[in-house]
């Protein structure tokens, strides 16, 4: 049956509890188009991914913690989740591990952001670094890995999940590309294994592009918590809308 899993609690969304939480990102160049993004979706979202990487001055620490102030009062209590999503993992911006550590904390210690993303694969020190900092002022972190080329082998990906929590992740995320439907089994049976033998927190797994979507729609029957959905624009390969989204991730909690 699994094993007990403590849920995440975010201002007044609960990850790893009931049905999947919806985030859904918003990925605009600049506050105008940031701010119009968020009123499109603050209403359909249970938490808002930012996705610090496409912002137009994301070198300028200080302007991005303003801009976190700005989307956490518009936001009017949804949770917001601040990423920022390097070259290594398919973003948009080449930073090195002291600057992206440095962006990171200081989001995290902002009072405007409730969970800050964290690729684990970077340098150890600067993780060790962002966990702590983000604990200290009571923001949850989501340790994050990204594979845009292929499905790892399924003890890969459980060996990937158990670091990150090992680490001391809130929530554990991992996301890979599918070349076969059999890759889209491998990355569910992964989930499933790790959500019944190892997790102690919430999972956030998924299979991208148009042959993983139905790990996006039914990762909760394999122990994924939580999954993303657009409004727009996607902001990876495979995402859906967050309104479709929602009526399957419904149907599919009242059938269990």
């Amino acid at each position: 049956m699994g094993r007990t899993i403590t849920p995440v609690r975010v201002k007044d969304v609960v990850i790893g509890e009931g049905a999947p939480t919806i985030l859904v990102p918003v990925t605009g160049r600049t506050p105008e188009v940031l701010r119009e993004q968020i009123a499109a979706v603050a209403d359909r979202a249970d938490v808002v991914e930012w996705r610090v990487d496409f912002f137009h001055t994301v070198d300028d620490v200080a302007s991005v913690v303003a801009q976190a102030g700005a989307l956490a009062e518009q936001l009017q209590g949804t949770p917001l989740l601040a990423t920022c999503r390097t070259a290594n993992e398919g973003g948009e911006i080449a930073i090195d591990d002291e600057a992206y550590a440095e962006l990171t904390v200081a989001l995290a210690e902002s009072g405007a952001v409730d969970l800050v993303d964290v690729e684990y694969r970077r340098d150890r020190a600067a993780v060790e670094r962002i966990v702590a900092a983000a604990h200290a002022r009571g923001v949850a972190v989501v340790a994050s890995n990204h594979d845009f080329d292929a499905t790892p082998p399924k003890d890969e990906i459980v060996a990937r999940l158990r670091e990150m929590q090992e680490l001391g992740a809130d929530i554990c995320k991992i996301a890979v590309m599918p070349r076969s439907t059999a890759d889209v089994l491998t990355l569910l049976d992964a989930t499933r294994t790790m959500h019944e033998d190892h997790a102690d927190r919430p999972l956030i797994t998924m299979s991208m592009g148009g042959l993983g979507v139905v790990s996006r729609i039914a990762g909760q029957v394999f122990g994924s918590a939580a999954t993303f959905g657009m409004v727009g624009t996607a902001s990876a390969p495979g995402q859906v809308d967050a309104g479709e989204l929602r009526s399957a991730l419904d149907l599919i909690d009242r059938s269990r």
